[in-house]
């Protein structure tokens, strides 16, 4: 049997697993260009209330362990695997699925035609913001001229409440291939494969299984043969309410689980160990 590769607290790798999902508003576009991409227009205001209301469902959703980024009628989760414990992919899951059945709900009680979300795993290159935000640039210049008597608290204030960012970026979704997965899978639609307003999930985070826990519908071959990207997918019509064993169910993969299966090498911890030395 071949031994589990042994992950070490506190050490760091230059990649991380990552799961993100993707959910876009379906039929959107239609509705704000009907309405000739003008916001005064008569017909607009229905597209304008539903995109505020998407907004504020993604936003009551959001959490610490649940990060999202919103772009106009699309949004994005995302989160890094534990390499130790199944119960972080469990819970992105949970959490995936819950805000999709709230979207639903929501759209439906409008008479929207739903949305359709992609949840997919992958690597994420790590990476940082420092040297790139000018707004904390500007902020510790601020701090700094405050605590040197250049300017007085009152004009510290000031010039703090008066800035906006003009450069920002999620460091957590540069070169994330877990992403870059879900946003051209659900931007495929029925020609990919993934047609309607439907949540569909990356079997690679159950070893290409299918838990008995889900109510799935029949794999989708997906590929991208622009970008060579390959998966297989299947609809998720519903999440059984069960308990799980403590650490999250046994069919769903910890970070290093998927790593292996998404690299195909069995100690892929150990070649990115080499491949780090000079």
């Amino acid at each position: 049997m071949t031994r589990k590769p042994t992950v070490s607290k506190g050490v760091a790798f230059p990649f991380q697993v990552s799961v993100a999902c993707w959910i876009d508003l379906l039929g959107y576009g239609q509705m704000i260009s009907e309405a000739g991409f003008n916001p005064l227009n008569k017909k607009a205001k229905e597209a304008i209330r539903r995109i505020r209301r998407f907004h504020k469902t993604i936003s009551e959703h959001s959490a610490r362990y649940f990060p999202t980024l919103v772009m106009n009628d699309g949004a994005v989760a995302y989160r890094d695997l534990s390499m130790r414990a199944r119960s972080v992919s469990h819970d992105f899951l949970s959490r995936s699925w819950t805000l999709f059945q709230a979207i639903k709900a929501e759209e439906a009680e409008l008479g929207h035609p739903g949305a359709r979300l992609v949840l997919a795993c992958g690597f994420r290159m790590r990476g940082r913001r420092a040297g790139l935000d000018a707004s904390r640039q500007h902020l510790e210049s601020v701090i700094g001229r405050l605590q040197s008597g250049e300017i007085d608290a009152s004009q510290a204030v000031h010039e703090a409440a008066a800035m906006q960012p003009r450069f920002d970026i999620v460091p957590q979704l540069q070169a994330n291939f877990a992403f870059t997965k879900a946003y051209v899978a659900e931007s495929s639609g029925s020609a990919g494969g993934l047609p309607g307003p439907n949540f569909y999930v990356d079997l690679a985070l159950f070893g290409n299984t299918r838990p008995p826990w889900l109510e799935l519908g029949p794999n989708i071959n997906w590929e991208s043969d622009k970008l060579n990207l390959q998966a297989t997918f299947a609809r998720l019509d519903a999440v059984s309410s069960n308990s799980h064993p403590a650490g999250g169910p046994i069919d769903i993969l910890d970070g290093l689980a998927v790593a292996q299966l998404l690299s195909g090498d069995p100690d892929v911890l150990h070649a990115l160990r080499v491949a780090e030395k000079p």
